[in-house]
């Protein structure tokens, strides 16, 4: 079995993306972090005709862009009923139309740079773990059809799911065909070359170690020299650090671990999904799983929220898991067991902003494929002066300092989830 990201073994960075050799002393903006949020910004940037550099630590989509599960469904990570009695119902609704026109954003990115990522219209089936949560996803579409004229979920009886999934391990599902699909490292990949023929300057192996305000902008200390910038966005989402202090307290990073088994016989893939959707469960410590393209299963989720667990034990618990959902995979070898940082809000909503005059954008809390494509586009044309306003900007962004003490604090919300999972 290999630790390492399945999606870029098979698909690796290409080697023909135009990179910066040297980098620039002076640019409009600067994107800290090159995944999808980052991505997109530099896209409607540079084709607004501003100079902009992308700076990545590493290579371009090398961190959460590439190594998901590579699914895009509708919604935020809030639950919609808490948005609405948080925020109001007209913003609800905004932001509920505003996940799914993400999902469409992500089709015409691929379709409008011609990147071939695997792309489909796949649909998901959310999968109920006990009675009562058929019972709430009853009610969810109720609401959804009474308050947002959402019609496109359907409840399917735990006797009907058969023609969904090859499992009897739940008590009924959600079936929606608007979710989409992609090979995550293709489109992170694909992206990064539709941003370098946009004109903009992709810097990798680029770490910034220094980030200082300076008159007409700010001061990007690298450690290949330094870069001037009239404008930052920091694009890191799950992999921010302490270059904005107030950026940093407001999100802290999560674990999330996958597996994937070699190709399976047609056959099997048949019997295990039969229309080949994203699937998830209704667990707070979900899991969520799919074919690849090349008709592995793909099994991924946590029951910890640490970003350090051992991949090999990693890959043992997530296994247990996969067989309970599917006996038929129990001598089904393992090749790949890796994992990836998530971006956690205190209130579970996607954040953009501006403090101390560097500019965020972050907060998907797994689900990021579609919502960082579209927050990265919202920003970016923020930035490029073809957006005055953004509905992320009318809402309040908890922070918390506790946010620094992870190794501290994320085991009792852990347990805390536990503990909700065991008596709903």
């Amino acid at each position: 079995m290999k630790t390492e990201n399945f999606w870029a073994e098979q698909f690796p960075y290409p080697n023909n993306i135009a990179v910066c050799a040297q980098l620039p002393e002076r640019v409009d903006v600067a994107i800290v972090g090159g995944g999808f949020t980052g991505m997109n910004a530099a896209l409607v940037l540079a084709q607004a005709g501003a100079r902009v550099a992308v700076l990545e630590q590493n290579t371009f989509g090398w961190g959460a862009s590439s190594r998901n599960g590579g699914m895009l469904t509708p919604g935020l990570k809030a639950p919609l009923s808490w948005i609405r009695k948080t925020h109001g119902l007209e913003l609800a609704r905004h932001f509920w139309g505003w996940a799914l026109e993400s999902i469409d954003h992500v089709e015409r990115v691929v379709t409008d740079n011609n990147i071939a990522c695997d792309w489909r219209r796949s649909g998901h089936l959310a999968l109920a773990t006990k009675p009562a949560h058929f019972e709430r996803f009853r009610s969810n579409l109720a609401m959804l059809d009474r308050d947002f004229g959402y019609r496109n979920g359907r409840l399917l009886a735990p006797s009907e799911i058969a023609s969904e999934i090859g499992s009897t391990a739940f008590h009924g599902a959600v079936v929606d065909d608007v979710s989409g699909s992609v090979h995550p490292a293709k489109y992170a990949f694909g992206l990064a070359a539709a941003v370098a023929r946009s004109g903009a300057l992709l810097c990798e192996d680029t770490r910034v170690l220094n980030l200082q305000a300076e008159t007409g902008g700010h001061a990007l200390r690298t450690n290949r020299g330094t870069l001037h910038a009239r404008e930052v966005l920091l694009a890191t989402n799950g992999y921010t650090t302490n270059l904005n202090f107030r950026a940093r307290s407001g999100i802290f990073p999560v674990g999330s671990y996958i597996i994937v088994t070699e190709p399976l016989p047609p056959a099997l893939q048949a019997e295990l999904s039969p229309r080949g959707r994203m699937m998830y469960d209704s667990a707070n410590f979900l899991i969520y799983f799919r074919l690849t393209p090349d008709g592995r299963m793909l099994f991924g989720g946590r029951n910890n929220l640490s970003t350090t667990l051992d991949l090999v034990d990693s890959k043992r618990r997530l296994q247990e898991r996969m067989v309970a959902v599917y006996p038929q995979l129990r001598d089904t070898p393992v090749t790949h067991s890796w994992t990836g940082k998530l971006g956690i809000t205190f209130d579970l909503m996607p954040h953009i902003g501006r403090v101390n005059g560097v500019h965020y954008a972050y907060g998907y809390c797994g689900h990021g494929v579609s919502i960082s494509s579209y927050l990265g586009r919202e920003v970016g044309e923020l930035l490029a002066g073809k957006r005055a306003a953004s509905a992320f900007l009318t809402i309040p962004h908890p922070r918390n300092p506790v946010a620094f003490f992870e190794r501290l604090f994320l085991p009792f919300v852990a347990q805390w989830y536990r503990l909700q999972d065991w008596l709903a």
